[in-house]
């Protein structure tokens, strides 16, 4: 029996049910009641929208944004029935209230809001229906169920609207029930049997859900973030937002609307690249770090090999770095190189304090200039808190059982229970450190590398100074982001004043720490703009690794966003990280500006011939002679363009063939 226009707030009533589904929405008073049972979290989101609708006709889904003079204003439309649309406008708190928005003011709403958007909405009018003002609530619940209360829908877990989810995730819900209920439909009809259907309804569901909000955070992050992008042009900005939530790349949508993409791509090499036509797709572009041009948009992340004898590097490494310079990378970054024995994290680390390792790198850096086109980057740092540890294969983060060393930091504040608590350091050993880091810097240059990177991230001696959680100190050190970055500036600019001034430097930085209290985005920003005025070419921007306590959203090209936020606020190069596994991912990101490099870590381990591989699916040279593949291995170059081609255009059509008739191109 459905009873209508019921208010319900209690379930005593209900209590001897065999199931109480709590459907009843985003601010589900069955699950706010019973908060502390199901794990409840609900974070209320930075952005202002009101929910309206309209009589004016759309075509399809459409996004619309009007740069105002009070910022950025979006609204997200679509037909939901004959003669009636839905609007969505949202707009960041900052620009609301410049607008002087009032919550409940639906006549102040509409009149201002149809004012704005008068083109758009082609002189309907908007309709109101307790259109308030709202912040989008994120709601996870870490248990689905309690007792004989089971949530569903928006009560469970909600989907931000700019993915359009919301029904989706409701019937996946009901569905999953339905295959739960059916699963044990044959089971006595009793409390055991009810909770053995609500745990395989988690288990149908939960996945899923999970996938998706996490599609729907990264979309709504990017909204959040809209006002930055208001410097990008029109064919940036609107690849940008095709691809916000990474479930649309660069080749997806190239099925989709290949007309759309090459515009796309003719306008980024109008921007970046224009003289160099063979480049083909963004991310065998070429590109300058400062004065130093590099071949394409692929640098090799900084990945520790630990097999040093001494600080020395070996065969291995001139084996590691020679091949993927051969293989077609346009900036390798080395491991990070210890600055003296004591800055090490193993004892497999590299160093470069000494003549015989300057030897040693020299070797490796004359390998890949004759051999390749490639630019080699050394990255210079210090282990702090994380040294006298153990090989990563032989327990990572663990403290050697001998011949270990004394470890100092900014604060006397250990990584984990195992290592051990490093010493604070004082201004005598910090001007140590600092003439440590210029001999690296001098012996680098004699070592023959073309580039600097600093490492001050992931939690080592350089970090642990910038990050809130790890420097407790009172002094000048300490304290306010502008005490925290005043040691690593001057290692910096010690380093910059070392090195030649036609040749860049970087920065590693971790700009967020996963962790309650850590960096916020305001240190972020202030600390990359320091970088930038005491000579940093380009930013490498990563995030975590800080605390051992850290709680990371990790999935697909997930530092991305950190990247574009430095980029945009700081307005200077950048490179990204964090599982960007193909040539897709890596296009998709620069094309939508997100960074100006890509760097790749597990998929070049797997793979030195990465690049080689993505010139020849693409077609970059017409013939053997045109690329710039070393003469030992030319015989294989044309094999290689026709397999990896016919890889392609088979992949292609497989996706063709595929494609729901809904998602054909309109002539």
């Amino acid at each position: 029996t459905i009873h209508y226009h019921a208010e319900i707030d209690s379930l005593d009533a209900f209590a001897d049910s065999d199931m109480i589904l709590a459907s009843d929405g985003i601010g589900s008073i069955t699950r706010d009641q019973r908060a502390d049972q199901f794990g409840t979290q609900i974070q209320m989101r930075k952005n202002k929208f009101v929910w309206l609708g309209s009589t004016c006709p759309l075509d399809a889904f459409t996004y619309f944004f009007k740069k105002t003079i009070h910022g950025m204003v979006a609204a997200h439309t679509y037909n939901y029935e004959e003669g009636r649309s839905t609007w969505i406008f949202e707009m960041a708190e900052s620009t609301w209230e410049k607008f002087g928005f009032d919550t409940f003011d639906e006549k102040d709403t509409v009149e201002k809001l149809s004012k704005v958007f008068a083109k758009e909405l082609q002189g309907h009018p908007l309709i109101t229906n307790k259109s308030h003002w709202r912040n989008f609530p994120y709601v996870v619940n870490k248990n689905w169920w309690v007792d004989n209360i089971l949530l569903i829908g928006d009560a469970k877990a909600t989907a931000h609207y700019s993915i359009g989810s919301g029904t989706r995730l409701a019937m996946l819900s009901a569905i999953s029930l339905a295959d739960a209920v059916s699963a044990y439909k044959h089971m006595p009809a009793n409390r055991d049997t009810v909770h053995k259907i609500f745990e395989k309804y988690q288990e149908l569901c939960r996945p899923t859900v999970e996938k998706i909000q996490h599609a729907a955070n990264v979309s709504l992050r990017w909204f959040e973030d809209m006002d930055t992008y208001a410097r990008q042009g029109t064919m940036e900005f609107v690849f940008n937002c095709m691809a916000r939530s990474k479930q649309i790349t660069y080749n997806s949508l190239g099925l989709r609307d290949p007309v759309l993409v090459r515009q796309v791509v003719d306008d980024f090499f109008a921007r970046n690249t224009a003289s160099d036509a063979s480049a083909v797709i963004p991310l065998l572009a070429p590109y300058s770090i400062g004065k130093m041009p590099v071949a394409n948009r692929v640098a090799m992340s900084p990945m520790g090999q630990y097999s040093a004898d001494n600080g020395v590097v070996g065969d291995w490494h001139l084996m590691h770095y020679g091949s993927r310079a051969v293989g077609g990378v346009g900036l390798i970054l080395s491991e990070m190189v210890a600055v003296s024995p004591n800055a090490r994290i193993t004892p497999g680390c590299a160093g470069i304090w000494n003549t015989e390792q300057v030897s040693a790198w020299r070797r490796v850096t004359d390998f890949v200039h004759e051999n390749s086109q490639a630019k080699m980057a050394i990255q210079l740092g210090h282990c702090g808190a994380k040294g006298s540890a153990n090989r990563i294969w032989d327990g990572m983060d663990t403290p050697l059982s001998t011949g270990g060393w004394e470890t100092v930091s900014a604060s006397p504040i250990a990584f984990n229970d195992a290592l051990p608590t490093p010493t604070q350091l004082d201004e005598s050993t910090m001007e140590t450190i600092i003439g440590d880091f210029v001999t690296a810097t001098k012996n680098a240059v004699d070592a023959g590398f073309d580039m600097i990177e600093l490492q001050a991230c992931h939690g080592f001696l350089l970090a642990s100074f910038l990050s809130p959680l790890t420097n407790k100190r009172t002094d000048e050190y300490g304290g306010s982001v502008e005490n925290r970055l005043k040691f690593p500036l001057a290692v910096f600019s010690a380093m910059r004043k070392a090195f030649p001034v036609d040749k860049p430097m970087g920065v590693r930085l971790s700009v967020t720490d996963w962790a309650p209290d850590g960096l916020t985005e305001s240190d972020a920003i202030t600390i990359a703009k320091a970088f930038k005025q005491a000579g940093a070419d380009i930013i490498n921007v990563s995030t975590g690794k800080t605390v051992s306590h850290e709680k990371p959203l990790i999935g697909r090209m997930w530092q991305a966003p950190f990247s574009h936020t430095i980029r945009q606020a700081v307005d200077i190069p950048t490179i990204t990280t964090g599982y960007i596994e193909n040539a897709d991912q890596g296009n998709t990101l620069l094309m939508a500006g997100r960074a100006d490099m890509i760097a790749y870590g597990r998929a070049l381990l797997n793979n030195p011939n990465f690049v080689r591989q993505v010139e020849a699916r693409y077609g970059r040279y017409e013939t053997v002679m045109d690329s710039p593949v070393p003469k030992q291995y030319r015989a294989g170059w044309v094999p290689l363009c026709h397999s990896q081609q016919a890889d392609q255009k088979e992949y292609q059509s497989m996706k063709l063939a595929l494609k729901p008739k809904s998602h054909q191109i309109k002539e």
